[in-house]
């Protein structure tokens, strides 16, 4: 039975407990796979909350990022950014566009092209951590070494030259912003502005990245435009947020780390085991049903708003043995973080590099680093779409 629309739960943007699931949470997840909510917004839809029904959902038809009514479409949080996912009033239509977009980015982000990419994402790394090892603790790993790895790391592969990567980035932080529509929306036509004036750089002078290839591939400015400001919007702080909480993860779990940094097999289930449990609570995707459909006994509208929370999944019992516990020889990990089919993040493999890289050259370099405050006394990110860290002081 539907929950009476005055009693709905409401979703809260900065949930208890950095890396764990809030009480409301798991509450919602032992009620059922899938819970009517309001969202930090205001405006009421359907919250999937379990591993198995998500999953399934991430291959319906039924439900993508077109609209009716775009315009007065239910929201997970008020953001302008986020107006641009609702790409259509036609789901076809939307469907279409996504397939393309995909089938033009993902040969770029091929998991053998990625490995190529090793050398140079272990010489950033390096370049980075030369700096940071030197500076007097307690120092900043979240602006010391997760952005600017993250940033160097992407904006190589896109093709923004070192000069543009400051206020690009500053563009960027801005259109993330939560509550000042206006101010948003000056910031991301600022934004598109910034890029579109690379991509018209490219065209003079061509170089070895994303963006020369997208041009050479005889697509329009603006469609490489469009193409570039969402990788770097989708790509950025999601990959700085994660290395973040994996490095918590890793500093508070000492003899877990040493086994993971003796053994490279374990290592790489280990940023597995970061990449399932180091989001909880901070990683929604507002979707939309584009006709009714019945899913786990319940009704969904035609332009009803459903939840893809890819993180909360990855803490059902129902998917994982003793999902609360950190085990970086959890083994198999289907973790939903890089969602899944047609939906599957195309930067996945980059991801699992950088965070590689990181984790083995920071622990190996500084393997006393520890916290420097309680985990719980970390400075959450308010206010912004991807939450995370505003900094993570550690000492060695």
């Amino acid at each position: 039975m539907t929950v009476p629309h005055r009693d709905l739960p409401s979703l809260d943007l900065a949930p208890p407990g950095l890396l764990r699931v809030s009480p409301l949470l798991r509450d919602l997840q032992e009620q059922g796979p899938l819970c009517r909510v309001r969202t930090p917004a205001g405006d009421e839809g359907w919250l999937v909350t379990r591993h198995t029904l998500l999953k399934e959902l991430l291959h319906d038809e039924r439900i993508g990022h077109s609209h009716p009514d775009p315009a007065n479409a239910a929201q997970y949080v008020r953001n302008p950014f986020l107006d641009l996912m609702i790409t259509d009033t036609d789901a076809e239509s939307a469907r279409r566009t996504h397939t393309e977009s995909r089938q033009l980015l993902a040969p770029m982000f091929a998991a053998r092209r990625m490995l190529e990419m090793e050398p140079r994402v272990a010489a950033v790394v390096d370049a980075v951590l030369d700096d940071f090892t030197g500076r007097t603790p307690p120092a900043d790993v979240h602006g010391g070494v997760s952005v600017p790895v993250a940033t160097t790391v992407l904006c190589d592969i896109i093709g923004v030259p070192p000069q543009s990567r400051e206020p690009l980035t500053a563009l960027l932080a801005e259109t993330a912003v939560l509550g000042d529509r206006e101010g948003v929306r000056r910031m991301q036509r600022d934004l598109y502005a910034f890029v579109a004036e690379l991509v018209g750089g490219k065209r003079v002078e061509p170089g070895e990245d994303i963006i020369t290839r997208l041009i050479a591939g005889g697509l329009s400015d603006e469609r490489v435009t469009h193409l570039a400001v969402g990788l770097l919007f989708a790509g950025l702080d999601s990959v700085v947020t994660i290395m973040d909480h994996g490095v918590v993860l890793l500093a508070a779990h000492p003899e877990q780390r040493a086994a993971a940094l003796a053994d490279p097999d374990v290592m790489t289930r280990a940023v597995e085991e970061v990449l399932r449990a180091a989001k909880a609570g901070g990683s929604i995707l507002p979707r939309y049903a584009t006709e009714d459909l019945t899913v786990a006994g319940e009704t969904i509208r035609a332009g009803d708003l459903v939840l893809f929370d890819f993180s909360l999944p990855n803490f059902d019992e129902r998917a994982f043995d003793e999902p609360e516990q950190f085990d970086v020889t959890r083994s198999p990990n289907p973790h939903l973080t890089f969602a899944h089919g047609i939906w599957h993040c195309i930067g996945a493999p980059l991801a699992r590099i950088e965070l590689n890289t990181v984790f083995t050259q920071l622990f190996t370099r500084l393997p006393g680093l520890r916290l420097a405050h309680p985990e719980d006394e970390l400075a959450v990110r308010a206010g912004r779409l991807s939450g995370g860290l505003s900094e993570l002081p550690v000492t060695w």
